[in-house]
């Protein structure tokens, strides 16, 4: 029996700007996320990825149409509601890392933990990203993939069921990347935290339990690859 989804969205509509200057980011996007599941969101530059993705993390709303997180109509909700969403349930990766220069690599994770309802430690979290020697360092110290796994030790660290990562390996080479993937996936497999990702790149897909392709702010597929790989078995 799969999972019950703990993010259903149903008829979603984003549009920007009206008028004719209107720019269409999504249309009648349907799409539940299963507890535990790894999705990967795959399409070209405007596809909608990005929107969809800020959508299902309370960043922003749709034009039309509902998100519900287990009973919890997210388009109805008040911004206060969006807010204790965001801070109780909703890790975010992104492709820049947002760490703070004047703070340490634990002080960085230590803010999320202070507002957070039942936080990991922060020497646990920075363990899970095998960057606890790394812990007083500052982020100009580090490398990029570095930064990055600061910035998911920082998004893991209140425990959320939702990890969601916006080009979490974009500007970061192969090798960098692939450390990063491995993170995330462990992530995934040893703590049962939902993950979606988007990426332009087609080879990460394969480390997915599902594919969600898009195009011109549609869902044009779901795919359900043979067999998950390891980010160590995907090249490109």
């Amino acid at each position: 029996m799969e999972p019950d989804p703990v993010l259903r969205a149903r008829s979603l509509c984003r549009t920007y700007g009206t008028g004719d200057a209107a720019v269409r980011a999504l249309a009648d996007v349907d799409l539940d996320v299963r507890a535990g599941e790894f999705i990967v969101l795959l399409g070209a530059s405007g596809s909608g990825k990005s929107t969809l993705l800020n959508i299902l993390g309370g960043l922003d709303r749709p034009t039309s149409g509902e998100v519900v997180f287990q009973d919890h109509r997210l388009t109805d909700a008040t911004e206060e509601a969006l807010t204790r969403y965001r801070r109780e349930h909703v890790g975010f990766v992104f492709q820049f890392y947002n760490l703070i220069p004047s703070l340490t690599v634990a002080e960085n994770v230590a803010l999320v933990t202070d507002i957070a309802a039942d936080p990991m430690p922060v020497d646990e979290a920075l363990a899970l990203v095998a960057l606890s020697p790394r812990r007083d360092h500052f982020p100009s110290q580090l490398s990029g993939g570095e930064q990055q796994r600061v910035a998911i030790a920082r998004a893991i660290a209140k425990r959320p069921q939702l990890l969601l990562c916006d080009e979490p390996t974009g500007a970061l080479d192969y090798a960098t990347g692939k450390l990063v993937l491995e993170v995330i996936a462990d992530i995934n497999r040893n703590l049962g935290t939902t993950a979606v990702v988007i990426t332009h790149n087609a080879a990460i897909s394969a480390m997915a339990d599902r594919v969600v392709k898009l195009a011109d702010g549609r869902i044009a597929s779901i795919e359900v690859p043979a067999r998950r790989l390891t980010p160590a078995e995907l090249s490109w």
